[in-house]
Parts: C-alpha cells; sequence; structure tokens
C-alpha cells in the first residue's frame, strides 16, 4: 500500500501505469504533519514501509518547516498510527545514511562508519546539515517511540540512491550528478561519490521484513568513488558530452565512509 496524493494525476500517474496497479495498488491522501492521517492506510496491515521525507541537499528559506518538521513529526506519526494497529508486525523505515556519521570525530582512511554510529544533532545543526539533522532526529524519536511500545522495528540508511526512475522528474540523489553532466559545470567537487542501485535498496527492505531475526540498523552502501571517476565512467558512455575536467570546490556528500562498509 502506498500513501500518497490520489487526486493528483500528475503525481500518480506513473504509479497508475505500473502491472498489475490495478489490482493490488491503492493510492489514499495522508498529511504527514497530521496525527491520525495515516490510520486508514495503515489499517489491517501486517507491515509498513515508511519511505516519505523530504529530501533537499539545497539552501532552505526555512529549514525547520520544510526538513525538519515533516522529518521528525511525519515519522512519529506515521508510527502512532502503527501502534494503533494489533496486526502489524514490524515496521521498516527508510533513514538515511546521513544520520550517522556527523558526530564530530576526525574520520581518518582507516575508520569505517558503521551501524553503531549515530549523528549529533549539535554538529548537524552548527554546520547547517538541515538534511541531515531531520534524518537524525527523526530516527532518534523512532528508536525510542518503538522502545516504550514494544514495538519491532527496523531502520535503513542507503547512501545516494541511483537506477530506474519510476516518476517523470528526477531526485536528488540524481540531481547532484544530472547537474554536472547536463549544466555545463567547469569544475567537479573535490569529494567522493557514494551510491546504490533502487533495486538493491528495495531488495533490502523487503530482506528487513521477510527475515524473522532482521533487527536494528542497516547501512546500504554499492560504491565509494570519485567524482572524477565518476565522470570518467560517464564519458565513456556518452562521448559528446562536455563533462567538467577539475575539481574545485567541496560539498558535503553523506560521510567520509570507511573502504570496509
Amino acid at each position: 500500500m502506498l500513501s500518497g496524493i490520489a487526486d493528483d494525476l500528475k503525481k500518480t500517474a506513473h504509479l497508475l501505469a505500473l502491472e498489475g496497479a490495478k489490482e493490488r495498488l491503492h493510492l489514499l491522501k495522508a498529511d504527514l504533519l497530521q496525527e491520525g492521517s495515516f490510520d486508514a492506510a495503515v489499517d489491517g496491515c501486517e507491515a509498513v514501509f515508511h519511505t516519505a521525507s523530504p529530501v533537499s541537499l539545497q539552501a532552505n528559506a526555512d529549514p525547520q518547516a520544510e526538513l525538519v518538521d515533516p522529518a521528525v513529526k511525519g515519522t512519529l506519526n506515521v508510527l502512532r498510527s502503527c501502534a494503533k494497529v494489533p496486526s502489524i508486525k514490524r515496521v521498516i523505515i527508510t533513514s538515511s545514511f546521513a544520520s550517522l556519521p556527523y558526530n564530530g570525530k576526525i574520520l581518518a582512511p582507516d575508520v569505517v562508519v558503521d551501524e553503531t554510529w549515530f549523528s549529533d544533532p549539535a554538529v548537524c545543526a552548527k554546520r547547517k546539515l538541515w538534511y541531515q539533522l531531520g534524518k537524525t532526529l527523526a530516527e532518534q524519536a523512532a528508536w525510542e517511540f518503538a522502545k516504550n511500545n514494544k514495538m519491532d522495528f527496523v531502520t535503513i540508511h542507503p547512501v545516494f540512491v541511483l537506477g530506474p526512475l519510476l516518476q517523470p522528474t528526477i531526485n536528488s540523489s540524481i540531481e547532484i550528478l544530472f547537474n554536472l553532466i547536463n549544466g555545463g559545470a567547469q569544475e567537479y567537487p573535490d569529494a567522493y561519490y557514494r551510491s546504490i542501485d533502487v533495486r538493491d535498496v528495495a531488495y533490502a527492505h523487503i530482506q528487513a521484513l521477510e527475515i524473522p531475526s532482521a533487527s536494528g540498523r542497516y547501512c546500504l552502501i554499492e560504491s565509494d568513488v570519485h567524482f572524477s571517476e565518476v565522470l570518467k565512467i560517464v564519458q565513456q558512455h556518452y562521448l559528446t558530452l562536455h563533462l567538467p575536467k577539475k575539481y574545485g570546490f567541496f560539498i558535503f556528500l553523506h560521510a567520509h565512509v570507511g573502504p570496509a562498509i
């Protein structure tokens, strides 16, 4: 079951066009910030995947209202609805790798970031990493709620998600790369692009549901490649593209991820 804006065909047409959607897909209207809004969506379910959260790595006029509140309040509202339904055996939340590494620790080359790491909200706020802050606070609130309500709960933490798109618009994970190869950029960031295929992310969610022993936090990362190497790969497949040849700036891309992950 997917919760979305059922009366907005521009946002749902690609879902309704999926094979089997007529028989197996139900769209319901819900508001992340409205408590009880998900009651109808989760009623009678055996498991719930909560994947909805605003994503933006750009400057926001009001990051608290645009990113932090929807992430935290939205997650808690979904969990409150789930707690009312005895048939729900497990809840899986799509968090982000961003909720792990921003804690002020020195990330030397031999340091491995894993599922035991938690980002520090104070560090995120100081660096104005609002998306990371929202994801961190949302996960903290979710784990506290799950503990207090004895809820079987799993969080999935992917890095940048790439792969085939269902919707006609690009998402934030792809937008960073898209702007480099399609926006006439003169320079690329001196940073590593950590990514994973969307199909692997989907499979991980299914595994988190179907494997009885699954619990806790799971980090998902497939590749850890410098932007220079990413652009070389793109150039090999698209010879006519004019890609930037030098780096000139640095951006925060989730984390410095240890090679063992």
